[in-house]
């Protein structure tokens, strides 16, 4: 159904129809229901932008229907109008469809808001609502907008500077679910593969009712997955070989720091530019974010040297795994060194879904690690202004592994991230699921 049949039912209040709000109805068919966690749990009243990115297959579609629903269901009839943005040509284009639908709200609605639908479907979409709000056209709209591309939250959202409204917060990230969510729903049926199922599916709500209800990550959400990266390297201009190159290259150093000219050099890319642009892409993508070194003493990153780059999609990095997991219990069995490397990079998510969550600024552009000749520790989370020292290891360790650490850093704790529990004054031994259970 194209945008003018929906915004004929929505004038009109009818959200029933199937064809409408597709996947908020395909939503209620689902066995496994769970709650968006992203620091939105409802939307204000009052004018102004909204921006929620995230990446393809972890729910925006389905939550901006709900919040359609929702608002048509509260505020009545021609409360709520809608734009795909798949559906747009250009920029003028979406100027022209918004300024006809801003007279169709019903003038006795309390609230009047206009959803856009993957809005960075539309070059320079950012132009049209600047030159709407500079004319005072959305001053009383509530505009809500979804994408898949973070690169809106670094350039297409600085554009529109003094143009947000007085929200206390425009930037969401729509981030996996939690493992507490997933666990709440989904133990009872994967009982001990719990831990290993939300892994694989990286929290999509999608993948995690797929393993949940059949024991396996169907190859058509790996499909779509893959479809989407191939789809906006090939619209930048990037191949496909260059881009598995890169994805080689990773999966390869894992934990390891690596340099971008050492990664266009192993991976046989032309030069380290060539490497930062599909780096630059995929973190864009939200698909995987740089962890720079850290100096414990000035308190900053050192941005010249070599960086990891860690996974923040787990659901990205098992459907391009060289081994191609499918089941819980195929990645259970991963070899230790495939294995030790997720363990790191589910501690990566989980910390950018919280920063993403807690932080009004916006994006978040790379962890931090620690690192001397001797020891490392994988990451330095600075935590409203409270560095916290986290290690990831996939055996089981003690406080005495890390006596050191009370030396090199005599005002700090550290979080050792184990197969082990263990207490002291300042070292803590903790499992992945105790990690992801914290909050």
């Amino acid at each position: 159904m194209d945008n003018n049949l929906i915004n004929q039912h929505l004038l009109a209040g009818e959200i029933k129809p199937q064809e409408v709000l597709p996947h908020w109805s395909y939503l209620k068919s689902l066995a496994y229901k769970f709650r968006f966690d992203f620091g939105l749990d409802k939307l204000p009243q009052e004018p102004g932008l909204i921006f929620v990115r995230g990446p393809r297959q972890y729910g925006k579609s389905t939550w901006l229907e709900q919040q359609i629903a929702h608002t048509i269901e509260e505020f009545g009839p021609g409360s709520a109008l809608y734009l795909n943005g798949d559906e747009i040509l250009n920029s003028a284009h979406l100027l022209d469809c918004i300024r006809q639908l801003v007279p169709m709200f019903n003038p006795q609605a309390l609230v009047k808001r206009l959803f856009i639908d993957e809005i960075t479907a539309v070059n320079q979409w950012e132009k049209a609502l600047k030159r709407l709000c500079d004319a005072g056209e959305l001053r009383n709209i509530l505009i809500i907008t979804t994408g898949s591309k973070a690169t809106d939250l670094r350039r297409g959202i600085e554009r529109l500077p003094g143009r947000k409204g007085k929200l206390d917060r425009n930037h969401y990230i729509l981030t996996p679910i939690s493992y507490r969510e997933f666990k709440h729903h989904c133990q009872d049926a994967l009982k001990g593969m719990t831990l290993y199922a939300y892994l694989l599916s990286g929290g999509s709500p999608i993948a995690a009712n797929a393993i949940a209800s059949n024991g396996t990550l169907p190859e058509y959400v790996c499909t779509i997955m893959s479809d989407w990266i191939l789809g906006e390297f090939a619209a930048s201009m990037r191949t496909r070989s260059h881009l598995l190159a890169v994805l080689q290259g990773i999966y390869l150093f894992g934990g390891t720091p690596l340099g971008q000219a050492k990664l266009a050099r192993e991976t046989g890319l032309s030069n380290n530019t060539v490497a930062q642009g599909y780096i630059e892409l995929l973190s864009d993508l939200m698909c995987i974010m740089p962890a720079f070194p850290y100096d414990n003493d000035r308190k900053i990153s050192l941005w010249r040297k070599p960086c990891k780059y860690h996974f923040i999609n787990l659901l990205t990095a098992f459907v391009w795994h060289p081994k191609r997991p499918r089941t819980p219990i195929a990645v259970k069995n991963l070899a230790p060194k495939d294995f030790a490397i997720i363990l790191e990079w589910a501690v990566a998510q989980e910390l950018w879904r919280r920063l993403c969550r807690d932080d009004a600024a916006g994006l978040p552009l790379n962890f931090n690690f620690w690192q001397s000749k001797t020891h490392e520790i994988d990451f330095v989370y600075q935590n409203n202004t409270i560095s916290r020292y986290i290690e990831v290891k996939k055996g089981s360790l003690s406080p005495l592994n890390f006596s050191w650490f009370l030396k090199t850093h005599p005002q700090q704790n550290l979080d050792v991230i184990n197969a082990n529990r263990f207490c002291t004054a300042r070292i803590n031994g903790k499992t992945l699921e105790d990690f992801l259970l914290e909050e």
